[in-house]
């Protein structure tokens, strides 16, 4: 077990730079994409080494569903492959983890949501740590799906904890408060990354690409964190 003294104890993950990772190493969006997921397999069980219980994951985007056909097939493939992965479900069994997916359900495929329905099953017994994976997720829309159920409800229920109703209908609402977001690939912006819950994330943006991301660069990332003040605007 490594130092936890300093850590978070909840990490997110915008894992960017798949794509050109792939095509400088003359490779094909696939084995970019391929090696992308498997390093966040990785990356969960570094941060179980520091005492990080909840880890999550932008595994897709909305705006990433108006990309190439090919290329969103070929994530949708990755992901079905995945999940019905043996040695991954032995994995999370081993590491006692469960899998929750917070998804739009309605506009990814069938058998997807179906292979990802039944390693959630699989796992649902655990509590301790979990991964939390958004597929075809966009901040916006959790907020207008959030606000057009919170306000029937409040309409309907009445009261006067419009906040705790609100927050209870976004599509994240199991996902808690992010201490900690990383991104790669240089970029610097969350580009609409779980606005609720990231409300006072720090924020630790590396220059590396998601695939040549490492054990040392997350160790960086948690060391950086360990030193800021967090005051919540006391």
């Amino acid at each position: 077990m490594m130092s936890t003294e300093s850590a978070p104890a909840t990490i997110a993950l915008i894992p960017d730079g798949n794509r050109r990772w792939a095509r400088a190493h003359r490779m094909s969006i696939f084995d970019g994409y391929n090696l992308g997921v498997n390093k966040f397999i990785e990356f969960s069980e570094w941060c179980k080494n520091y005492g990080v219980n909840s880890v999550t994951v932008w595994a897709l985007s909305s705006e990433n569903l108006s990309r190439p056909r090919e290329e969103v097939n070929t994530l949708f493939s990755i992901y079905k492959k995945v999940a019905n992965d043996k040695k991954i479900l032995e994995r999370l069994h081993k590491n006692k983890t469960r899998v929750r997916i917070i998804a739009n359900r309605d506009i990814m495929p069938k058998d997807l949501i179906a292979s990802l329905h039944k390693i959630e099953a699989e796992t649902s017994r655990y509590g301790e740590r979990v991964i939390n994976m958004l597929l075809g997720y966009g901040g916006k829309d959790d907020i207008l799906h959030a606000a057009k159920k919170a306000a029937i409800n409040f309409k309907r229920k009445g009261g006067e904890h419009f906040e705790k109703i609100f927050e209870q209908s976004l599509l994240s609402y199991n996902i808690p408060n992010i201490d900690l977001i990383i991104r790669t690939s240089g970029e610097q912006r969350l580009s609409g990354f779980m606005p609720w819950q990231s409300a006072y994330s720090e924020l630790y943006f590396s220059k590396k690409l998601w695939p040549d991301f490492t054990k040392d660069d997350l160790r960086l990332a948690i060391n950086d964190y360990g030193k800021r003040q967090r005051r919540f605007g006391r």
